[in-house]
């Protein structure tokens, strides 16, 4: 949600069937990781992407991501082998 626009935690509280407290203390959580940045508008806090970050944790978690596919594309085709022969 905050991907695109900025938002306050009572806007991204109002999308979940959850207690405001809850979200915001992800919402510190994530801030705290650098996940998302808080700007002051006024009284209020507006949480926003940090695309630098979320950058960082892709360029992680992308070998991760090719090993699975790899095992993924593995397991598939000893399935396709395997229903074959059936």
């Amino acid at each position: 949600m905050v991907a695109s626009q900025s938002m306050t935690a009572g806007a991204i509280a109002a999308n979940f069937d959850t207690a405001r407290p809850t979200v915001s203390k992800h919402l510190q959580i994530l801030t705290e990781c650098e996940l998302l940045k808080q700007e002051q508008n006024g009284r209020e806090m507006h949480y926003h992407l940090n695309p630098t970050k979320m950058k960082e944790i892709a360029d992680f978690i992308e070998p991760f991501r090719k090993m699975w596919d790899d095992r993924f594309n593995k397991l598939e085709a000893i399935m396709k082998k395997y229903k074959s022969k059936e």
